[in-house]
């Protein structure tokens, strides 16, 4: 009784063990040792019997790890495609976002200012007047 006690709890600690190096070893090992015993003890001590429970209990430990990897890369996935759509989903309201009207200020002061004689790229242009529109 007391190796049963053992192993549940071996198990269960491996199942629920946070460090990824240790997981699935401690899982097979923990699993291959509880197969094992129920091989040995179903079948009243037949070597090939107890190996066979031991070998089944790593492919089931194995068959564990295979299932919770696939469903990490399933949830990677899905986690990717998701940020990609949101991401053109923000890109898309801030666009619209910036097309949108804004509304009219009625507050804004008009400003003459002067541009004075100046030569550009060798041309000589005239003292022009222009009105400057700020609004506040």
């Amino acid at each position: 009784m007391r190796l049963i006690t053992f192993l549940t709890t071996l198990t269960g600690l491996s199942l629920l063990c946070g460090c990824g190096s240790l997981q699935r070893p401690l899982t097979d090992a923990a699993l291959g040792a509880g197969g094992a015993y129920l091989g040995n003890k179903l079948s009243h001590g037949n070597p090939l019997a107890t190996a066979g429970g031991a070998a089944g209990g790593v492919l089931l430990g194995e068959g564990f790890q295979a299932l919770k990897s696939s469903g990490e890369k399933s949830a990677y996935t899905d986690g990717y495609t998701q940020g990609r759509s949101d991401g053109v989903k923000k890109l898309y309201w801030n666009l619209q976002d910036q097309q949108r009207e804004r509304p009219a200020t009625d507050s804004y002061r008009l400003y003459e200012i002067t541009i004075p004689e100046h030569s550009e790229d060798g041309i000589l242009l005239q003292p022009t007047q222009r009105v400057l529109r700020i609004n506040e």
